[in-house]
């Protein structure tokens, strides 16, 4: 058969492939983000639920957002769901599974669970009934059994129970997507790369202004910024995802979605500039960036932000993550009122944003936000906080 008709074919085989249903798991209070970045994408069916959105797409689509989501934390592939009674009837109902068409006798495997029911208390047990269920399947079928992998396994499989409801599904990430692959040093609160991407895209931020993140730490936020200034996908520079240990793993296939994506991304003509007055969180945020390979558009200084103004009368957008007190030993009410004495008197022309969860020192900033959203770090409940700072006074700017 000629070349052409070869290309042709698997071109015509890829587009005639089934969309399946999935499910891409996030943080609280970027439900919708994620729905609205899956929709922009090109995604079918999409339902924003609590921590997570359902949605369709074929298998190049799961690979394209597993690379270009930048609120995902998982993109989960639901294989089969039923009521659930008992821990016996999890595993017979597991082990009639055909699951000779996911991963070979000789193959690894890991299974995790999350559990929201009165009928079982413990999620460990769980996976490993599971766990159990398989093997014992291939080990009847086949005479040899998988063997349990929790770090690298060529299967990677998710268990959920709500009430009586199960659904097993394949992890197409394997790590948490916020893992991106470009941090190598981290200080002693780093930001997760998910939250700090969520935080920009709720702030509004477009790439069209200068950034600021003035205690920038690992320098989380700048790069985060820089992708989503330049359109860069964030996950370009991770080692593995899931997918590619599967059987129906097409490499072809993922690297034209890579050079797809990649052939949309965009200048940035502004500036992104990060303080910290650590010397050690700059030199780690300057490696980070370097990693990153964004030098070009994010500066980082030795500074203490309280001593700092703003240069230019240009707009500037801040966002960042203050200290909580949950780690450093600060006076939190002065330094809080110190963030709001700065912004005030130094930082004219400046959108700033930050999240927090000491919400009593939050009292002491002194300013009235703008804005207040509901967020979790980890699992502290937090607020995103706005604050406008007019060029001159308020009452100045309405009167022009």
């Amino acid at each position: 058969m000629p070349q052409n008709y070869v290309i042709f074919a698997r071109y015509f085989t890829r587009t005639m492939e089934e969309n399946f249903n999935m499910v891409a798991k996030t943080l609280f209070g970027f439900e919708e983000l994620l729905a609205n970045e899956l929709t922009q994408l090109g995604a079918k069916d999409v339902k924003a639920g609590v921590r997570n959105v359902a949605f369709s797409g074929d298998k190049g689509f799961m690979y394209k957002c597993n690379l270009a989501l930048r609120t995902a934390v998982k993109i989960l592939k639901p294989i089969h769901s039923f009521t659930v009674s008992s821990e016996k009837d999890l595993y017979d109902k597991i082990y009639a599974m055909d699951w000779s068409q996911f991963l070979k006798p000789t193959g690894t495997l890991a299974v995790d669970a999350t559990i929201h029911s009165d009928l079982f208390s413990h999620s460990l047990y769980i996976a490993q009934k599971t766990k159990d269920a398989i093997v014992d399947k291939f080990r009847d079928t086949d005479g040899q059994r998988p063997n349990v992998d929790l770090k690298f396994p060529d299967l990677k499989i998710n268990v959920h129970i709500d009430r009586h409801q199960c659904t097993i599904s394949l992890d197409s990430s394997g790590d948490s997507l916020h893992k991106r692959g470009y941090k190598t040093a981290t200080n002693i609160a780093p930001i997760n790369e998910v939250l700090a991407a969520g935080l920009i895209m709720l702030s509004g931020w477009d790439g069209q202004t200068d950034f600021m993140d003035p205690m920038c730490g690992s320098g989380t936020m700048l790069i985060e910024a820089a992708m989503i200034a330049c359109n860069i996908p964030p996950n370009l520079m991770r080692k593995e995802f899931a997918f590619e240990r599967w059987q129906d793993w097409d490499v072809e296939l993922f690297e034209k979605i890579e050079e797809s994506l990649l052939g949309k991304t965009r200048d940035f003509h502004h500036k992104i500039i990060g303080y910290d007055k650590a010397p050690s969180a700059v030199t780690k945020a300057k490696e980070n960036v370097k990693n990153a390979q964004l030098d070009d558009f994010i500066e980082i200084k030795h500074e203490d932000f309280f001593k700092t103004q703003k240069g230019g009368e240009e707009k500037l957008h801040m966002v960042f993550n203050p200290p909580y007190g949950e780690r450093l030993n600060i006076d939190m009410e002065e330094f809080y009122a110190n963030i709001g004495d700065t912004l005030k008197q130094s930082y004219p022309g400046t959108d700033a944003w930050f999240i927090t969860s000491n919400l009593d020192a939050l009292k002491h900033v002194g300013l009235r936000p703008s804005r207040k959203i509901q967020l979790f770090n980890a699992k502290l409940e937090s607020r995103l906080v706005k604050y406008v700072m007019y060029e001159g006074s308020k009452k100045g700017k309405y009167m022009k």
